[in-house]
C-alpha cells in the first residue's frame, strides 16, 4: 500500500483526478493548497509589515492505492499535469504500514 501526494496547478485537477479514477483507485482527497517552488517567493511590505506575495494556487491530490496503483499512477500522473512551464507540480511516494485486511 502507498500513499501519493500529487500538487498540480488548478485547472489539471480534473485530468489527474480521472486518471486516478480511471485506474481504480478508490481513496482520495483533495485540498485547496498555496505554495511555491523553482519560481521562488519574496517578500512585500504593506503598511510597515512583511508579507509573502508569491504564493500560488495548488491542488493537492492524496491517494492511497495499491502497489501497482501506485507505480502506474506515478508515471502517468507528470503526463497529464504537464505544462512544460515552472510550477507543474509534483508527485510524493510514501510506503504505509497497513493492515492487509483494511485494503479498500
Amino acid at each position: 500500500m502507498k500513499q501519493l501526494t500529487i500538487v498540480v496547478k488548478p485547472f489539471r485537477a480534473e485530468a489527474v483526478l480521472q486518471v486516478i479514477a480511471e485506474l481504480g483507485a478508490t481513496a482520495c482527497a483533495v485540498r485547496e493548497a498555496k505554495g511555491y517552488g523553482r519560481q521562488k517567493g519574496y517578500l512585500d511590505r504593506y503598511r510597515g509589515s512583511e508579507y509573502s506575495a508569491a504564493y500560488l494556487p495548488k491542488v493537492e491530490i492524496t491517494v492511497w492505492a495499491t502497489d501497482e496503483q501506485a507505480a502506474q499512477l506515478k508515471d502517468l500522473v507528470p503526463k497529464v499535469a504537464r505544462t512544460g512551464r515552472i510550477g507543474d507540480g509534483k508527485v510524493f511516494v510514501v510506503p504505509l504500514a497497513w493492515p492487509e485486511s483494511l485494503v479498500f
